[in-house]
């Protein structure tokens, strides 16, 4: 197997480090104000990616703090976006992972694309914290 890390992509997580990386990011942007955070999980239904993350910003100025600590907690971990996209703007932002996708939508967006519908044979990934924890 070649190590996409030495032509400048980021390694692959495994299947499982990719899940929970996932569900910490949605917990990260639910945490910072997203609102209706979904999390998808589009192994074995998309090539391109395992999982994908959409929650809705309440202000340009806020999705691109929550872009910020998504990053912020992906360099913490060992983990560095292969990119991302629509910081400028803030009406779609995209943090990239390869193996998870982060979309933050400004509302009119979000209702416009509607991912949950293109992607609406992929089973929900629980990521809310248990009452206990």
């Amino acid at each position: 197997m070649v190590n996409d890390a030495v032509f400048g992509y980021p390694s692959r997580m495994a299947s499982a480090d990719a899940r929970q990386f996932a569900i910490e990011v949605a917990r990260i942007i639910h945490d910072n104000k997203c609102g209706d955070v979904t999390a998808l999980d589009l192994r074995g239904i998309s090539p391109v990616t395992d999982f994908v993350l959409i929650g809705t910003g309440t202000s340009d100025r806020q999705m691109r703090a929550v872009a910020d600590l998504v990053i912020e907690y992906g360099k913490k971990v060992g983990q560095r976006p292969y990119g991302f996209c629509g910081y400028d703007s803030a009406a779609w932002i995209i943090v990239d992972y390869v193996d998870v996708v982060l979309h933050v939508f400004a509302k009119p967006y979000r209702n416009y694309y509607d991912l949950e519908l293109l992607w609406g044979d992929a089973p929900r990934v629980e990521w809310t914290r248990s009452e206990s924890a």
